[in-house]
């Protein structure tokens, strides 16, 4: 089923209209708008009653401090709550909040589940066609999910062996090693995009989705070959926001679903999502004598902390050391 236009989805209450109305002003992504609307009408929901435009700055923080006390979110969580009640109360509502003091949701470090090199080839095995390229591109690059999906053409760059991450986490820009031993199936890849990209055009179908930024400056940009997405999805989609059918990439949801039949077949005793070959390129680079602060270039972690956590995770045989029960 397709999602109504967001055009035509402007919200019921006043409150929700206001904060539709200053998300798109200031073009925020769609994901971005409806999770901004889900925060705010949580948090309208804890007003019980109480009308949006009175909250201060107060009420803010004590729902903050729920969720990190009551509901134990993580910090992300908190933090994307944060932002979310911020931009609807002093952008929507034009409300000024001041300085908001709350209880933080205590950071968990938890372990990053890992694959063995054995057990990524075992995965790889059970996938076929598109999805296996999408899964061995990921662990080879070490991208995240959306990055992964957000790819265009343009964006591989065959000859330097290289790919680039366009607007990835923080909106930041950066280059990952592209695997060689990919580039025969990439090549294979982009001649049958370019024949689908040719259909579209002779059918007439709008161009790929751009940012508006892009879009108003690059008119037409959309149906040029270089800005079609490099994992597009089999058939034409209702763009959320204008309503126009056009072709989208592959959503994140069928690839989730497809790495975990996938891990199902090849019997792997792990919780494996996406995430998981990210997890494993960043682990086998350092396995093998990768400088830390280059693996953490390569990640797009803005901190060399984050990426210390693989180090906790890595098979280190040349430290020598047994468990006491294989020497008893």
């Amino acid at each position: 089923m397709e999602p109504p236009p967001g055009a035509a989805d402007l919200g019921r209450a006043d409150w929700e209209r206001d904060l539709i109305v200053a998300a798109r002003g200031a073009h925020l992504a769609w994901r971005t708008e409806t999770t901004y609307r889900e925060w705010a009408a949580r948090f309208v929901a804890f007003l019980k009653g109480r009308p949006p435009r009175e909250a201060r700055g107060e009420d803010v923080a004590e729902f903050l401090s729920r969720l990190a006390v009551e509901s134990r979110l993580s910090p992300a969580s908190q933090k994307q709550a944060l932002n979310a009640l911020v931009f609807f109360l002093e952008k929507g509502l034009g409300r000024v909040l001041g300085k908001i003091g709350f209880q933080r949701a205590a950071a968990k470090r938890r372990a990053p589940v890992v694959l063995s090199r054995e057990e990524c080839g075992r995965l790889f095995g059970q996938l076929e066609g598109t999805w296996s390229l999408m899964a061995e591109l990921m662990y080879g690059t070490g991208v995240r999910l959306m990055e992964l999906l957000r790819l265009r053409v343009q964006h591989v760059d065959l000859e330097r062996g290289a790919l680039i991450v366009n607007g990835g986490k923080g909106d930041k820009d950066r280059v990952t090693v592209l695997p060689a031993v990919l580039r025969e199936r990439l090549e294979e890849h982009l001649k049958r995009l370019k024949r689908l990209w040719r259909e579209d055009r002779a059918d007439g179908a709008p161009g790929v989705w751009l940012p508006e930024g892009l879009g108003r400056k690059y008119a037409g940009a959309g149906e040029r070959w270089e800005w079609q997405w490099l994992f597009p999805s089999r058939g034409l989609s209702r763009d959320p926001v204008s309503g126009v059918r056009r072709r989208h990439h592959v959503t994140d949801s069928a690839f989730q679903l497809a790495l975990k039949k996938a891990a199902d077949a090849a019997d792997l005793n792990k919780r494996v999502s996406p995430h998981v070959l990210r997890h494993s390129f960043a682990t086998h680079l350092l396995e093998g004598g990768a400088d830390i602060r280059t693996v953490q270039e390569l990640l797009g972690h803005a901190k060399v902390e984050t990426t210390q956590i693989y180090t906790h995770v890595m098979r280190r045989p040349g430290l020598g050391v047994r468990s006491p029960l294989d020497t008893s």
